[in-house]
């Protein structure tokens, strides 16, 4: 199969995005990491380990698939509205967009946003050619959306602000 074909491009973005995880991950664990980031970075390593069966989900046919092979199912989604529910319960309402930043965990948070959204759109397009398991696009609809309100989290814990956006500062 060649390398520029949907399929393989919509699963190399998903390995794209797992890396920026990776990257969010790892500064969580930087020296003096607040209290809480260790729950955000088990939820980020459970994302990336999802984003595995999502990988394989979408690298196998339906008809080359295996009974035991791991794949994203409607719970990997329920879990994540459940989180994006507690966290957002705790912070400020917004009355403005965000721009990227709120220091680095929230940055690197915010990319792995964008590069979800961008697996998405590649996602859609393939489900539209081709059989894809159905909890593929709802699941990677609410990790684009948990990304975001986790960037919020990540930035409230480290005591770092939220950029606004100010359009009439441009």
């Amino acid at each position: 199969m060649r390398k520029d074909v949907l399929r393989i491009e919509a699963y190399g973005t998903i390995d794209e995005l797992s890396a920026c995880i990776g990257l969010a991950r790892t500064a969580l664990g930087a020296a003096g990491a607040p209290a809480g980031a260790a729950e955000l970075g088990t939820v980020l390593l459970r994302v990336q380990n999802e984003l595995f069966n999502l990988g394989s989900d979408l690298a196998t046919l339906a008809a080359d698939r295996r009974p035991t092979q791991p794949v994203i199912e409607p719970r990997h989604a329920t879990a994540l509205e459940q989180e994006i529910d507690a966290w957002n319960a705790s912070l400020p309402e917004l009355r403005s967009f965000v721009l990227p930043g709120g220091g680095f965990v929230a940055a690197y948070l915010h990319l792995a946003r964008t590069v979800c959204r961008r697996a998405e759109r590649l996602i859609v397009r393939l489900g539209d050619a081709e059989p894809i398991g159905a909890a593929v696009i709802p699941y990677v609809n609410r990790l684009s959306d948990a990304l975001f309100v986790m960037s919020r989290h990540a930035a409230r814990l480290y005591g770092e602000p939220e950029p606004l956006w100010e359009p009439e500062k441009t």
